[in-house]
């Protein structure tokens, strides 16, 4: 289960930011999880509130923020979110399309106290 390591460098991430900012813990933790990204949101979850019982995070809240796969249309330009995994432009149906959204994972917001 990769979403272990995933936590335990953002873990090692929110430890490092707070030692810049000098701040005593960790209040708040954000991230933003793309729908494709190959990361399992509650899989995720259940890790950070493993690894956080001791530490710097121990009393964050973890907020998760899913973000639908979405496509840019080579042919007719539009920008769209697929709820399918018909990967062609809901507006014209061309397969030539690009994603620009919905595949990586990263921390948006990170309160700290």
């Amino acid at each position: 289960m990769h979403e272990y390591s995933i936590v335990s460098s953002l873990i090692e991430l929110c430890e490092e930011e707070a030692g810049k900012h000098q701040a005593a813990s960790v209040k708040r933790v954000e991230v933003k999880i793309g729908a494709y990204s190959g990361v399992e949101p509650h899989l995720l979850e259940v890790a950070f509130a493993t690894f956080k019982k001791t530490g710097i995070c121990k009393n964050a809240d973890f907020i998760m923020h899913i973000q639908p796969l979405k496509v840019r249309c080579f042919s007719c330009g539009a920008e769209n979110e697929l709820i399918t995994n018909r990967y062609c432009c809901p507006k014209c149906e061309s397969p030539n399309v690009e994603v620009i959204d919905g595949e990586e994972m990263y921390l948006m917001r990170l309160e700290l106290e």
